[in-house]
């Protein structure tokens, strides 16, 4: 496996049972990155199904979770001819980190769609676009793991100028030069900063609760990750992105509630 395989394997050790060592190259500040350990539990629920790929995840995340040992726990729930079910749970100290329900189908790489809206916005050319480090990278986190570019239209909160408009959008690969697959989506979907940081506010922004659903197995190449997010209020703001591959098919969506960073700018 390449790196990021490597960095997501599991290993069974008994009836539904896994052990992992958890990567802390995917850490973001104190915390691993939740789009990384919903990559590490799809491969233990596609391991523990007679299918290949992570169609839908419903992830809880309850903790912060550290680099080191961790034990997944697979409750199959059903095993059907197109169709199977677990829940899923990360388990580190004795206690649940992250809980997921993810159904398991296998997917066919060769299908076309009957119908798909295109991307909500054309991302510029990979040479007009820029990188970016966040200011407490010092190496060895997660911008060391992936390959971002990102619009400079929407990245306007870097520079004190939110937009006021919650989009953020990016092509993004493995730093380690894996092609894309089903558990690199897992990633994908997470691999944004907020887009919270363009309504003027500032910090981490911790995930609650994220679903994501794999449509499409990507083909090899950058993926576009386009993010947005229809409402901040109350301390909580929701972010929705979409994935799109070189074929220009919609391979990955999903949907998330967290809190908003306290701090505003």
């Amino acid at each position: 496996m390449s790196g990021f395989g490597d960095s997501t394997a599991v290993k069974p050790v008994g009836e539904g049972r896994y052990e992992t060592v958890l990567d802390g190259g995917y850490g973001i500040a104190q915390a691993l990155n939740g789009g990384y350990l919903m990559a590490v539990l799809a491969r233990a629920a596609v391991d523990a199904s007679p299918h290949e790929h992570p169609v839908s995840t419903a992830a809880n995340f309850h903790r912060v979770a550290k680099a080191g040992p961790a034990e997944l726990v697979v409750d199959l729930r059903k095993a059907g001819r197109t169709a199977a079910s677990s829940l899923v749970t990360l388990v580190q100290d004795g206690r649940p980190v992250v809980d997921a329900l993810i159904t398991t189908g296998t997917l066919d790489p060769s299908a076309e769609p009957d119908f798909a809206a295109g991307p909500p916005a054309a991302l510029p050319p990979l040479e007009e676009c820029t990188g970016f480090r966040p200011p407490a990278a010092t190496g060895g986190g997660f911008a060391d793991q992936v390959d971002m570019r990102f619009d400079p239209e929407t990245m306007g909160w870097l520079d004190g100028r939110p937009s006021g408009r919650p989009d953020i959008r990016a092509w993004f690969r493995h730093a380690c030069g894996q092609e894309p697959d089903g558990y690199s989506l897992a990633l994908a979907v997470d691999a944004l900063p907020p887009v919270a940081l363009n309504l003027g506010a500032l910090g981490w922004a911790p995930t609650v609760e994220l679903t994501w659903h794999m449509r499409a197995v990507p083909a090899p190449g950058w993926l576009a990750v386009h993010g947005t997010g229809r409402l901040l209020a109350g301390g909580w703001f929701d972010e929705e992105v979409e994935v799109w591959d070189t074929k220009g098919r919609l391979v990955a969506q999903s949907r998330q509630i967290a809190r908003a960073p306290q701090t505003r700018a």
